[in-house]
């Protein structure tokens, strides 16, 4: 078997390489970005998804009997939509070359769970409510392929991931945990949110059934762990790991402290907290995953396995010296 991959430099792409490479399979990277993890450099092509000839070249070469289509700008900081152009014109690309590579079985086509803003909860899958401009690019590339789903020689999937995290990860949730094991985190008093969160070894579990399942062609799926998270209880149990008490404080000083953290961005001041992550924190968002469970039915991790084997990635990339961790390395 042979997989290509773009966007394998990423979060989730690094943990799918790690995993195919330990059955034995055959894989490719095509990433603008250096791998993070060094040991796939050799995998690795570094090239944009929107140039075309390059990119069908690579597809050519390599012939891959499955495409994981994972490359896409994601951050939150994008001006207009023309900034995402990744996300819509590298889906054109991709859908149009693995049209013409006889090889290609299955496309995975990565979306994510932004194409409706946290605590809406759509009628059916063509129900799109993006929140910002990165939701409603990939909003625009889940169109063109569906759109296109006649014309396309190969089956192919739609997944949109919730809130993954786990070794490998980017900023956000790293510094979640950064926060607690540096014993500078609080709760709020009172409720926190219940959300769907995903470990990513449960994560590329799923992708793995959902790319080898021939009944999953043509459908949308969401991957994240079977169990809602309480973000409360889950920074207690990584507390606990480090035999640390958090301390909870009010929920009307956090909200001042949000507020601090909006005017501070203005000024290009990073502050652990704004509105934008204290409503993200404080609102429920609970991901209906029982059709992806049908495909994937086992959990493979619990999230306490998860966590000491994020907290072990952790310290293996960061110093850790009286249990203050330090950058050692750049993952962003």
């Amino acid at each position: 078997m042979r997989i290509l991959i773009t966007g394998g430099s990423g979060f989730i792409g690094t943990n799918l390489i790690e995993f195919y490479l330990s059955k034995g399979i055959q894989v490719s990277n095509i990433d603008m970005k250096m791998p993070r993890n060094k040991d796939h450099k050799s995998y690795w092509e570094k090239i944009d998804v929107r140039d075309l000839q390059k990119l069908k070249l690579s597809v050519f070469n390599f012939k891959p009997d499955y495409v994981i289509h994972l490359a896409a700008r994601a951050d939150l900081t994008g001006k207009t939509l023309q900034d995402y152009s990744s996300n819509i014109q590298g889906v054109k690309n991709i859908m149009s070359v693995c049209n013409e590579v006889d090889s290609i079985k299955k496309v995975v086509f990565f979306s994510t769970q932004l194409v409706c803003k946290c605590g809406y909860y759509p009628k059916d899958y063509y129900d799109f409510c993006p929140p910002n401009l990165y939701g409603e690019s990939k909003v625009i590339g889940e169109k063109l392929i569906q759109e296109a789903s006649s014309s396309l020689r190969y089956k192919w999937v739609i997944i949109r991931p919730t809130s993954i995290w786990g070794p490998w990860f980017g900023p956000t949730y790293r510094r979640f945990f950064q926060l607690i094991l540096n014993r500078t985190y609080f709760n709020f008093t009172g409720k926190m949110a219940l959300k769907t969160y995903g470990y990513v070894g449960n994560t590329v579990y799923q992708i793995n059934a959902l790319l080898e399942e021939g009944n999953t062609h043509g459908k949308v799926f969401y991957v994240g762990d079977y169990e809602p998270t309480d973000i409360k209880e889950w920074a207690t149990e990584i507390a606990n790991e480090i035999n640390y008490s958090i301390r909870s404080l009010p929920r009307l000083m956090i909200w001042c402290f949000a507020k601090m953290g909006d005017f501070l961005g203005f000024f290009n001041v990073r502050f652990p907290m704004t509105t934008y992550r204290y409503m993200n924190m404080t609102t429920n968002n609970i991901i209906p995953l029982e059709e992806t469970k049908q495909y994937a039915p086992d959990t493979v991790y619990n999230r306490i396995e998860g966590n000491r084997l994020t907290i072990k990635w952790m310290n293996d990339f960061y110093r850790c010296n009286n249990n203050t961790i330090q950058a050692g390395e750049s993952f962003s």
